[in-house]
């Protein structure tokens, strides 16, 4: 299938105060679907709402995408515990739509741990915008503290693998460590579908909020030479 790839402007960096960015994407008037992304997701794509992207900065490639191999995974001692320090908490497969429940966590979240980060005051209508999807396969994949619910874990499945979309949880809750708990479950998941892949997004150096992916093994990245593809395009 032959595909083509537009440019956005220059615009402030989301992930690296003070640098300029730039996100490649698929033809708009292509329709998107599942097959359409499982086959761009394997190319360092990612999905916001409806729309597929991926960081194509001409002088920085700082964000790998990077992904966990199932069958390479091996959870940690630090993993370990926090599994059992959440032993008690229930998990449960939503579907992806909205609900007020799940908005008023997402509110306490953003404001508990990304005040000021350019997602401050959802509305029902941002917060469903950013979250689902008209066409991918999603779940929200969720955490029960008895009748509370404390977590979220937003995934996406495609043909090869399950994507860790987006998670937020209880702010107060931080010695649970719901964040790790979240990826450990949709690793779960994904090798109880028995799928190869947990695509966990983009991995910064630079950035001390994407440290915790390089705690998970398995983890592999995907670089593409920036200046051999410009050529083509």
């Amino acid at each position: 299938m032959s595909l083509n790839f537009y440019q956005d402007q220059p615009h402030a960096c989301s992930y690296l105060s003070g640098r300029q960015a730039r996100n490649l994407y698929p033809d708009p008037n292509k329709p998107a679907s599942k097959h359409l992304y499982s086959h761009l997701i394997q190319h360092g794509f990612r999905r916001s709402g409806d729309h597929i992207y991926r960081p194509f900065c001409a002088e920085c490639d700082s964000c790998v995408p990077v992904r966990i191999n199932i069958k390479e995974f091996k959870p940690n001692r630090s993993q370990k515990r926090c599994l059992k320090r959440n032993q008690d908490v229930q998990t449960r497969i939503h579907p992806a739509e909205y609900s007020s429940v799940h908005f008023e966590l997402y509110e306490r979240y953003i404001a508990g741990r990304h005040l000021g980060g350019g997602m401050d005051n959802p509305t029902p209508s941002s917060y469903t915008n950013f979250l689902t999807s008209s066409w991918c396969d999603t779940a929200f994949l969720e955490f029960w503290l008895e009748n509370k619910l404390i977590g979220v874990a937003v995934t996406d499945f495609v043909a090869d693998g399950a994507s860790a979309f987006y998670t937020f949880f209880d702010p107060e809750l931080a010695k649970r460590s719901l964040g790790t708990f979240a990826i450990l479950k949709q690793i779960e998941l994904a090798k109880n579908y028995d799928l190869s892949w947990l695509y966990l997004g983009y991995w910064i150096a630079e950035s001390p909020k994407m440290s915790y992916k390089t705690n998970f093994s398995g983890l592999e990245g995907y670089y593409t030479d920036w200046k051999k593809l410009d050529k083509k395009l």
